[in-house]
């Protein structure tokens, strides 16, 4: 098993290693495509939340294998790296291996991964999840307060707004994380119906962000909306 590998299609966009820790995760996002690439039903993948056989192990031979240093590797894509419910040590100890080795992480998160800021330092990445989802799963303020702790600790910070659901959410939300986020990534709903108009919500976000100083990234799906848009517009 090789647990570090280089992501492809849109997860290329987040970084260029990835590392999934578990087998499922708990928080039953709708648009989630994880169980699809995992062919595992939906039930299956949220329902069965453990790590992964020798992870730890597995991503610390792979490491002194090919010798892995010096990269930033995200954690994680199919999973959550703090999975609400469940016990998250296992996220520790891998944090704990790559940077051993000389390695960052860049965790993206809908839990709390407050735990193990004590390890990570200003070439890591802590990141949360704000889809803008109403009655959420997993606990929206104390996602907000890890990532504002994580701000004040020194502990680089980002928010994905991917994918934005609700218009209202997401401009609230924008303003709520905007003195304690380093970098904001924005992309639609994809492979489901909506009556968002993408390529005005992207003009709107991205014509925001700039005027409130913001690091600020489109995604490439929301991007060629606009660029739809845009050409629509011209003719």
């Amino acid at each position: 098993m090789k647990p570090i590998y280089v992501p492809t299609g849109a997860a290329k966009e987040y970084g260029d290693y990835a590392l999934n820790i578990y087998t499922g995760c708990p928080h039953n996002c709708f648009y989630c495509y994880a169980p699809k690439i995992l062919r595992k039903s939906k039930e299956q993948f949220h329902e069965n939340v453990m790590p992964r056989i020798d992870i730890v192990k597995q991503t610390e031979s792979q490491i002194i294998r090919e010798k892995i240093t010096g990269k930033t590797i995200h954690l994680c894509f199919t999973c959550d790296p703090y999975p609400t419910g469940v016990n998250t040590n296992i996220t520790r100890e891998i944090i704990l291996v790559l940077k051993k080795y000389g390695n960052h992480v860049q965790l993206l998160t809908k839990g709390d991964g407050s735990r193990d800021f004590d390890i990570l330092d200003s070439n890591d990445w802590y990141g949360i999840t704000l889809d803008g989802i109403k009655n959420d799963y997993a606990p929206f303020v104390p996602r907000v307060n890890a990532l504002a702790q994580a701000h004040f600790r020194g502990i680089k910070t980002w928010v994905s707004f991917e994918p934005v659901t609700d218009l209202n959410e997401f401009f609230k939300n924008l303003h709520l994380i905007a003195n304690v986020a380093d970098k904001i990534k924005i992309g639609k709903l994809n492979y489901f119906s909506s009556d968002i108009n993408w390529a005005d919500f992207g003009k709107r976000a991205e014509r925001l962000c700039t005027q409130m100083g913001l690091d600020f990234e489109i995604k490439k799906s929301l991007k060629d909306e606009m660029e739809k848009g845009a050409k629509k517009n011209n003719v």
